[in-house]
């Protein structure tokens, strides 16, 4: 049996992400996948379909609101690569308790505010030139 994976989308969920299938083109004879619009997740309305609209959602309750569905959801152990905000959710739903063994998160630049560390193996990707970054000392 392999090991489930998990996908968590950035801020625009599925409408912008056809990206998302080079990940799990890369990814299927390894894992068993599933793949998580986080603005479903959040319970976010796409209405008003701006990156600012979204993130203020995200932002006043929306993270909050898919870190708990994601603890509904994910009850076994999994491995998680997250974007953007999704890397928040996890990172959160991890520390709530969400049984994540690795947790690959790639620009999620939000963690900056975070300063406790979750459980299992963690990777972080970053652009070189990305303005919100992290610091170099932050995880320590």
């Amino acid at each position: 049996m392999k090991p489930r994976l998990i996908i968590l989308s950035d801020l625009w969920g599925k409408e912008k992400s056809d990206w998302v299938s080079n990940y799990v083109e890369l990814l299927k004879d390894k894992f068993e996948i599933h793949y998580y619009d986080c603005c479903e997740l959040g319970e976010i309305d796409k209405s008003d379909y701006t990156e600012e609209n979204l993130h203020s959602q995200f932002v006043d309750g929306g993270i909050e609101r898919a870190v708990k569905n994601l603890l509904n959801t994910e009850k076994s152990q999994i491995t998680i690569l997250a974007f953007s905000i999704g890397g928040t959710i996890a990172w959160k739903a991890s520390l709530k308790g969400l049984n994540v063994c690795q947790l690959f998160i790639v620009s999620s630049t939000r963690l900056r505010f975070e300063n406790t560390i979750p459980n299992g193996i963690i990777k972080l990707y970053y652009g070189e030139n990305d303005s919100n970054k992290p610091s170099n000392g932050w995880l320590e």
